[in-house]
């Protein structure tokens, strides 16, 4: 029978809140719930932090909200289904200044996660459990989550981003309700748990870690996690909150073999040896291409960068404020103007010599190739600065900051 307490005993104004999601976890709850009741109890003897537990209910049919309020926790709905959507509506039904998550199947020992509220009230903006620096319990984790999937995704975390965690996918662990607010989250599934991480990076979050155990769940039932699925829709994840490595890494790799065998290409022309060159006319149709995809994937990368700069999870980098002297969509008109009939111009000589020499084949390829590149370029180029400048707010100076927006005199009069 676990030990019954009103809701309203709950602290009015409590300076932190354990939320776990919930769906049909009625053999797992009574026990989570009493051990989070134990850490409570521990914040107020070691911190002097009174608590509250909040249960954000996923649409459990089994019961489980009824067992949450007599085991003396406050059930927040979360209509939306997911991992993700549930614990952004239980943070945002808490009412602690500190938040703290952690599933409840017993997995985990909420009583831990007084150090990680320790961290916070030290400075630190989220604080994440480690499961490799604390313990895992036999059978706890499956093998190839533990040696493969975990390892593998947090160091790719850690590498686009620089978060430097241990453990990327720690299900206890706590951050700030300001930090919280400043994230953002809006992630439903699995993949909430990189989104917290990363983009506490792009931000500057302060993150720190502490030790945790990962225990056996207690549950009758398999987790609802399904490794391949989730361990994809986390690395796409990162993916797509990472502009240099999805789209800028590609483009300099392009770029660069793409010059190099334009350069050998042209190289081999000049000296008057095109006929014998390894880099003929099928490596410089090759090159054409890898300069399009080059020019392509750089325009992608700027056009995500700025929506991240302007949705507020990621910082604008120095280069910006220089490259906004130069560059904007009337730029980079003129720019691709100049591009197109540039290649326009090589296409027309192309032309000219290939009717003084009554139509015949022409055997050396790279100048049409080097016409056709630059056309493409510039249209793109044209284009890209309107997507652009959209992406931007319909703002032609798309790199310069967004202003933020002056009260209207009616504003005024009401605070006055």
């Amino acid at each position: 029978m676990p030990d019954i307490r009103a809701v309203d005993s709950v602290d009015a104004s409590p300076d932190v809140s354990l939320v776990m999601p919930c769906l049909n976890e009625a053999r797992s709850l009574p026990h989570c719930l009493a051990n989070a009741r134990e850490a409570l109890d521990l914040l107020r003897a070691r911190l002097g932090l009174t608590g509250e537990i909040v249960v954000a209910d996923n649409g459990s049919a089994d019961g489980s909200q009824l067992i949450a309020r007599a085991g003396g926790a406050r059930v927040v709905d979360a209509p939306r289904r997911g991992y993700g959507a549930a614990l952004i509506a239980g943070f945002e039904g808490a009412s602690g200044r500190y938040l703290v998550m952690g599933d409840c199947d017993g997995s985990y020992d909420f009583r831990e996660a007084v150090d990680l509220v320790a961290l916070l009230r030290d400075g630190a903006d989220l604080a994440m459990g480690s499961r490799f620096k604390g313990g895992i319990a036999p059978g706890a984790m499956p093998w190839k989550n533990r040696h493969i999937g975990n390892p593998i995704l947090t160091g790719i975390l850690n590498l686009f981003f620089r978060a430097r965690v241990s453990d990327a996918h720690c299900g206890l662990r706590a951050l700030t309700k300001d930090c919280f607010h400043r994230l953002g989250l809006s992630g439903s599934g699995m993949e909430f748990a990189s989104e917290m991480i990363i983009k506490a990076a792009l931000k500057g979050e302060k993150i720190a870690e502490a030790p945790v155990t990962l225990s056996r769940d207690i549950r009758d039932r398999p987790p609802h996690l399904r490794p391949w699925r989730d361990g994809w829709r986390h690395l796409r994840y990162l993916l797509m909150l990472s502009p240099a490595w999805a789209f800028a890494a590609p483009a300099a790799l392009a770029l660069g073999a793409a010059l190099f065998i334009f350069a050998m290409s042209l190289s081999a022309w000049a000296g008057g040896h095109w006929e014998e060159s390894f880099f003929g006319n099928y490596w410089a149709i090759l090159a054409g291409s890898l300069l399009g995809l080059a020019h392509t994937g750089g325009l992608l990368a700027a056009a995500t960068h700025l929506y991240g700069v302007r949705a507020g999870y990621r910082r604008a980098v120095p280069a910006d404020g220089f490259l906004a002297r130069w560059i904007s969509l009337e730029s980079m008109l003129i720019a691709g103007g100049v591009a197109f009939f540039a290649g326009a111009g090589l296409l027309s000589g192309v032309l000219a010599y290939w009717s003084g020499h009554n139509f015949s084949g022409i055997r050396n390829v790279l100048p049409a190739v080097l016409g056709a590149t630059l056309m493409v370029i510039g249209a793109q180029n044209a284009m890209g600065g309107f997507l652009l400048a959209i992406g931007a707010g319909h703002e032609a100076d798309f790199l310069k900051p967004a202003q933020p927006e002056q009260p209207s005199a009616e504003t005024i009069k009401k605070a006055a």
